[in-house]
């Protein structure tokens, strides 16, 4: 269960930092602003409810996608520019994100 618990805590760390890296560059949010507040909000309960936690390592690497169409979007447009720029801004998250992620995408494809 700890295991588990650290997993959605980790998540929610790396989304959370992603989310607050993009609102500060597009909507200038120090602290975030209202749109990207409510898509943290929701991303966080997303992860506190995620049955496959045990199985997987992030979010990005699940299959099943759980977000609701409109903040799935969101979420997407958030991944792709916070993503690459959170090697300058959060080398170490980062850089321990991106190695937890290879790792469980080659344990998915041994699995198949």
């Amino acid at each position: 269960m700890k295991n588990t618990e650290s997993k959605r805590e980790n998540e929610k760390e790396v989304v959370g930092q992603m989310i607050r890296l993009y609102c500060r560059f597009h909507h200038g949010g120090s602290p975030l602003c209202p749109e990207c507040e409510d898509l943290c909000r929701y991303a966080q309960r997303r992860i506190d409810k995620c049955p496959f936690m045990e199985t997987k390592t992030f979010c990005s690497c699940c299959r099943v996608h759980c977000y609701q169409k409109e903040y799935r979007e969101k979420i997407r447009t958030v991944m792709r520019w916070s993503g690459p720029r959170m090697l300058f801004f959060h080398p170490v998250m980062a850089t321990r994100h991106l190695i937890l992620t290879v790792k469980e995408k080659r344990r998915l494809r041994n699995e198949t």
